[in-house]
């Protein structure tokens, strides 16, 4: 077995990716379990997290987002709002934020 490295900008920034958006489904399904405890604002992020993972998530997963984000927005009782696209380094602070108060 060799020894893999990312090199190049692009291999770089799909390591990324792929850890924020894993980071951002794990604190969902985190979310998901501990609904009763959070208070509308945290909903509401929550249902911001799930809009703004949207257009880095491939597949299925980026099928879902929307659904979800939906369903946090509802449970915190604000309308819908517009999925915008986000960088991910603003995805990854709005992640480390929730964190914090949720977990």
């Amino acid at each position: 077995m060799g020894v893999h490295r990312i090199t190049s900008d692009a291999a770089k920034y799909y390591a990324k990716r792929e850890k924020i958006l894993g980071s951002g489904i794990t604190l969902l399904g985190t979310a998901s379990e501990k609904l009763k405890n959070l208070n509308n604002e945290q909903l509401e992020k929550l249902g911001d997290l799930a809009a703004m993972l949207l257009p880095h998530a491939p597949g299925y997963a980026g099928k879902t987002m929307p659904i979800i984000a939906r369903l946090f927005w509802r449970l915190a009782g604000v309308d819908e709002k517009e999925f915008k696209f986000a960088e991910l380094d603003e995805i990854e602070k709005l992640i480390d934020e929730l964190k914090k108060e949720i977990e």
